[in-house]
């Protein structure tokens, strides 16, 4: 059995969509190329696309996301659409493909439009000069807070996860990407502090961004910087532990 479900906007790129699923392996430009997804750009019609396929799942998952949970590429594509409505960027979801058998899931797709970004944030952890870092950061945090006020917990609010787009000097656009991990659910402040944990943010980085987080929420710097730097901390020392631990095997 397969599936594709497109956008009421774009039902007009059926018949293209279904080639470019059908002909993955063979057409279209790699932009990820990895050992669990992989991501390929398309020209279709006068739009450019990107086509996610996720790794085939194992045979308990398959079941899971046939009978029990809908499926990454599924999930992606509602949620993108969630963002959209709540006005928060994404890329424009388009599409999404499952094929499946009794047994369970198989393969699965979501498609987006593709959007040409300037940076992504982890330039901005790797590169402390990085011009407008500052102001960046500022506009990030408030985009965040943004997330927040709209009552979403984006779980892999992660470096790679932002896409940054540079409208001009002064102002800067943020698209979340890797949207199959999500909860919808009001943030308390210890939430919202949580949720900063995975972006790998210096000393440098938390004073900049608690305080603006600080002045957006009307809580304390004091409070919004000591809980930012805790949860941030725990997840760095948790991360490098595993490392450790990786290295002496």
């Amino acid at each position: 059995m397969q599936e594709l479900f497109i956008h009421p906007n774009f039902t007009s790129l059926k018949s293209e969509l279904q080639d470019c699923i059908s002909n993955f392996e063979i057409k279209g430009e790699y932009v990820v190329k990895g050992a669990r997804n992989s991501i390929k750009k398309y020209k279709v019609g006068d739009k450019v696309i990107n086509i996610k396929s996720f790794k085939s799942p194992n045979l308990f998952n398959s079941f899971i996301y046939k009978y029990i949970r809908s499926s990454k590429a599924k999930r992606s594509f509602e949620y993108a659409v969630k963002l959209v409505e709540k006005g928060i960027k994404t890329p424009l979801p388009i599409a999404y493909f499952e094929a499946s058998t009794f047994s369970g899931l198989k393969t699965s797709y979501y498609i987006s439009e593709h959007v040409n970004y300037n940076f992504d944030f982890r330039d901005l952890i790797h590169k402390p000069k990085y011009p407008n870092r500052t102001l960046i950061l500022e506009q990030f945090t408030a985009f965040t807070f943004k997330l927040h006020e709209n009552n979403i917990d984006f779980l892999d609010h992660s470096p790679g996860n932002t896409l940054i787009v540079k409208k001009s000097d002064v102002d800067y656009e943020f698209y979340l990407i890797d949207l199959n991990r999500m909860r919808f659910k009001s943030m308390s402040f210890d939430n919202r502090m949580h949720n900063f944990r995975r972006l790998w943010l210096s000393k440098t980085m938390i004073n900049i961004m608690s305080k603006t987080y600080s002045e957006l929420y009307q809580k304390s710097t004091e409070e919004t910087h000591k809980l930012m730097t805790k949860y941030s901390y725990e997840f760095q020392k948790k991360v490098n532990r595993k490392k450790l631990r990786k290295g002496k095997k």
